[in-house]
């Protein structure tokens, strides 16, 4: 475990409060809000340190940058606005997946992406 500094601090909050997954110019964003002066860099090194704790986990998106969000989450998958760029959490999963897996073969995991546009973005 590391050294809780406000930074820190301030990145766990933007990550909890956000409610969704965040890209590290997002975390900047958010957690300048309340560090004057944070750099991104130490967003980045932060990242790297929660992730080594185990605190914080990566979502990854086909041919996007990745965006990170609290490990240890029920299985869920996300949905991709098109509009704002913004990433949200669709709680559940479309269920039994062996009809679409081919014969023989034998599914280890998968991962599920909607694409369109938010609530906000399509109004």
């Amino acid at each position: 475990m590391q050294r809780e500094t406000k930074q820190r601090k301030a990145i766990r909050r933007a990550i909890t409060d956000a409610g969704h997954p965040l890209s590290p110019a997002e975390l900047h964003e958010r957690a300048s809000d309340e560090v004057e002066g944070l750099g991104i860099a130490t967003v980045y090194r932060n990242i790297k340190a929660l992730q080594e704790d185990g605190w914080l986990a990566m979502v990854e998106l086909p041919g996007e940058p990745p965006r990170y969000e609290r490990a240890g989450k029920d299985h869920h998958h996300h949905f991709h606005c098109r509009s704002c760029d913004r990433v949200f959490e669709v709680d559940g999963c479309p269920g039994n997946l062996k009809s679409v897996t081919p014969d023989g073969f034998k599914l280890e995991d998968h991962e599920f992406v909607l694409y369109g546009r938010c609530v906000e973005c399509a109004a």
